[in-house]
């Protein structure tokens, strides 16, 4: 039935944009019974839309019994919201770099970040320094980025942003260019080197960056420096060059959304 339809694409893009959530989560946002929100999970599973995820040990377990299995999207569940305005992105990226050079399709991403980044900065700056990589995440949810703060699992300690969703995915994986804005963006907002490890774009389950503790605002003491620039990967050029790209496990970067 294309009611049925419906409502299974609503379910699907609701973990698509919120991230990870529990079939009683999803079934109170959408309106739907236990057992009517489990048959379409039920059948998003069967067709590879999302995938089960276990659950991260600091979420709490709501009554006894056995820990609530947690719904994720998978690449081709996100590949099948794809908009053909990609396409269009795309074709008119192509025409800039072969007219204008890869430095005017640098200028345009950065062009286009910059509006996100003067609506960020005051609720960003505005927060306690040790809160700010989970301000931005917060802010980041609200414009659909599903993004989530975590503490990193590399030695030296820090702290990742992931993204469990990229609205521009598809055209950032022919131009990268996007990924480095977005990335310098976050260096800028909080104030501290930052090192994208693996990208939606170029093939990861999640975008993560790696925020070093060391250097987050509060805690490089007075020689701080001012203005510090992105540590960019893949690819990228801005700043200090970064090792290569690291696959991270959802569990290592911060699967859930919390």
């Amino acid at each position: 039935m294309g009611t049925e339809r419906d409502t299974r694409a609503r379910v699907a893009r609701l973990i698509l944009e919120h991230g990870p959530a529990t079939a009683s989560t999803l079934g109170e946002r959408v309106g739907l019974t236990p057992a009517a929100i489990r048959r379409h999970l039920d059948a998003l599973l069967a067709e590879g839309m999302i995938e089960i995820r276990k659950a991260r040990a600091t979420q709490t377990r709501r009554g006894r019994g056995r820990p609530a299995k947690w719904f994720a999207i998978t690449d081709a569940g996100r590949s099948a919201f794809v908009h053909a305005y990609d396409d269009l992105a795309t074709s008119a990226l192509r025409f800039l770099a072969e007219t204008a050079g890869d430095h005017a399709v640098a200028e345009f991403a950065r062009r286009q970040i910059a509006d996100l980044e003067r609506r960020y900065r005051p609720v960003v700056q505005n927060a306690p320094p040790h809160q700010r990589v989970r301000t931005l995440a917060e802010a980041l949810s609200g414009d659909g980025y599903a993004a989530a703060a975590a503490k990193a699992p590399q030695p030296g300690g820090g702290e990742q942003l992931c993204q469990h969703h990229c609205p521009v995915a598809h055209v950032a994986a022919e131009f990268p260019q996007l990924c480095e804005a977005e990335t310098e963006a976050f260096s800028r907002l909080l104030g501290t080197p930052v090192q994208r490890l693996a990208t939606i774009a170029h093939g990861d389950g999640i975008c993560t960056t790696h925020v070093s503790s060391r250097s987050l605002p509060g805690t490089g003491g007075p020689g701080e420096a001012e203005g510090p620039a992105a540590s960019v990967a893949p690819g990228g050029d801005a700043g200090e060059r970064s090792p290569e790209r690291t696959h991270t496990s959802d569990e290592e970067s911060g699967g859930t959304s919390q």
